[in-house]
């Protein structure tokens, strides 16, 4: 069997690659896992708005009380809530039920330990491996408890108050909450510092979770604050571990020019770590470029946040983050957090009283193309294995040179290959992207 974790645990879509069965058996290997069978486990279950939470959390409770374990429901909850309240309560583990930024017929499970950090690979492939070849030796003690937590939503939003030491009197603010699950403690938080919020995206059925909203649909937040004429917007996912931002001009500002403006005052006020920035491969090459003039320093990670902020712990470092708007503030948090990054953006323009297009202007990005290619599940790694593919890619990367880059490589959430492509013309960039996106096409399907 393959490997059932991704970059962010195990997703897929509901009753077809997530089942109740599988989540019942995450449940059960997990609490055993988590704990080295050593006691009863204590573990916090929080989920987004999808119509699917409540079958996989019943099916997750099951698995966990099946071994003694005890289990706190936090209800809807962000991803790094549950991280933080992980810690706060003294759990063995937490785990988010969550697709994060995928449409509703998605769903996803994923494990935090006990100090909130997201799982390494070695404890994931432990958890496989009870799942697939020592199930029946994890013991059935059936003597299990769920507690509902009522009070959690409030530790979590003076947590993020907490980061914070400047009212938002005269801030003119949008917010697009994605209908998943910063919802409500978005605009709670914003409006207890006194901004003027406007928001969006705050209407979740269970079936409307990223539906042409959010961090992924941002070009209604950026109809939204131009026609409110707000001083910036900020757009979060379905389970808002991500932040994108527009800014006064209705401008999209990604999660590289987010992490430049971070850089930038964290350095000043003697906060930046080593003047060093994690990142993965996958931010473009103007941050590199800006940051050097300014004397940051940047580290580069595979794809996915827990890599950002494993480098992190292992060096030191105070700042991380992907382009797609995971930034990591470890001063405040173990994983990526939508609200606490916007609530530090905020902080930033208000004590600069700048602009934040203007702050913006640290860096300078270079034309970027992205496509994702639809491939079956099996052929995902067809971009390193099939050798005309990879030799199409270093002809390409022979010819942009120093001046750009290819970076082709496989969804850890998703059934796509991802061809990525920066360079100064992006006439010709848009047609190499093209030329590698038809020879995986033609590849995958012999």
């Amino acid at each position: 069997m393959s490997r059932i974790f991704g970059t962010d645990g195990v997703r897929g879509v509901v009753d077809k690659d997530l089942t109740h069965d599988l989540a019942y058996n995450l449940g059960r290997a997990g609490a055993h896992v988590l704990t080295n069978g050593s006691h009863k486990p204590k573990i916090l279950i929080g989920t987004d708005t999808r119509i699917s939470k409540d079958m996989l959390q019943d099916a997750l409770c099951d698995g966990i009380m099946s071994v003694g374990g005890e289990v706190l429901i936090v209800g809807v909850m962000p991803t790094p809530a549950v991280s933080y309240l992980v810690k706060l309560y003294g759990c063995d583990a937490g785990v988010m039920i969550s697709a994060s930024h995928n449409p509703a017929e998605y769903n996803g499970i994923k494990f935090f330990d006990n100090d909130g950090y997201k799982l390494p690979d070695d404890m994931e492939d432990r958890i496989q491996y009870f799942i697939e070849e020592a199930f029946d030796e994890i013991p059935n003690l059936n003597t299990g408890k769920k507690t509902i937590v009522e009070d959690a939503i409030k530790d979590y939003e003076e947590h993020l108050k907490s980061t914070i030491d400047v009212d938002l009197e005269g801030y003119k603010v949008a917010l697009d909450c994605a209908n998943g699950a910063s919802y409500k403690i978005a605009e709670d938080i914003f409006r207890a510092l006194k901004a003027d919020v406007y928001i969006i995206g705050n209407e979740p059925d269970g079936l409307n979770i990223n539906l042409n909203c959010g961090s992924t649909h941002i070009d209604k937040l950026q109809e939204f604050v131009l026609k409110n004429k707000c001083d910036i917007g900020f757009a979060y996912d379905g389970d808002a571990d991500r932040c994108l931002c527009v800014d006064e001009n209705g401008e999209v500002i990604n999660g590289d020019f987010l992490m430049a403006i971070c850089c930038e005052y964290l350095k000043k006020i003697g906060e930046l770590n080593k003047n060093t920035l994690v990142t993965t491969v996958m931010s473009n090459l103007g941050l590199f470029i800006g940051l050097n003039k300014i004397g940051i320093k940047v580290i580069k990670t595979k794809v996915g946040d827990r890599y950002v902020l494993e480098e992190m712990l292992r060096e030191g470092y105070s700042l991380g983050g992907e382009q797609s708007g995971h930034i990591i503030f470890l001063k405040y948090a173990n994983t990526g957090d939508g609200i606490l990054t916007s609530l530090q953006i905020s902080k930033i323009i208000k004590y600069s009283g700048s602009k934040i297009s203007k702050m913006a202007k640290i860096i300078s990005e270079l034309p970027q193309v992205l496509i994702n290619v639809d491939v079956d599940k099996d052929c995902k790694n067809i971009c390193y294995t099939d050798k005309d593919i990879v030799d199409k890619i270093k002809e390409i990367e022979d010819i942009l040179g120093a001046q750009g880059r290819v970076l082709v490589r496989p969804s850890g959430t998703e059934s796509y290959i991802r061809v990525m492509i920066e360079g100064e013309d992006k006439e010709k960039i848009k047609e190499y992207a093209e030329i590698i996106k038809n020879i995986i096409e033609e590849k995958s399907k012999k």
